[in-house]
């Protein structure tokens, strides 16, 4: 069995209880493409794969913080996601980058683009789209 590829391309997490937001980099790093929606512990799956795949050179994560820009409850679930994922993925530089409004960003975007309101009312749409969101966000600070 071959070593997964370390370097390609930059991975953006949206983490939730029931759902995981995945989002991945085109190969140049300038836009962000939706990968899915999955269960907290396929999530792992999936980002493994990729790496499998297309190698990671990056992981960027929402970090939920409240309105007022303080840790809480949230950001703890999403810490103990982030160790199993550096766990899984030793090495893997991991950004935590706050993610405030992103799922309302996600869904005027989904709005934009004329996805009818019965898909749109699909939370699995809006975190995949709100993962997009947050990595493109990053890309653009990173360009």
């Amino acid at each position: 069995m071959s070593e997964p590829i370390t370097e390609g391309r930059i991975i953006g997490i949206d983490y939730g209880k029931r759902r995981v937001g995945i989002a991945i980099s085109d190969p140049l790093k300038l836009f962000s493409i939706p990968v899915g929606t999955f269960a907290p512990r396929d999530a792992l799956k999936e980002v493994s794969k990729i790496r499998g795949n297309e190698g990671i050179e990056a992981v960027v994560i929402g970090w939920p913080l409240t309105i007022e820009g303080e840790e809480g409850v949230a950001t703890e679930r999403v810490q103990r996601f982030i160790n199993q994922l550096k766990k899984a993925h030793p090495g893997v530089p991991l950004h935590k980058v706050d993610e405030r409004y992103s799922s309302r960003r996600a869904m005027s975007a989904l709005v934009e683009a004329n996805v009818k309101m019965k898909a749109r009312r699909q939370k699995g749409r809006i975190d995949s789209a709100a993962a997009a969101i947050i990595l493109q966000d990053y890309l653009d600070e990173s360009a």
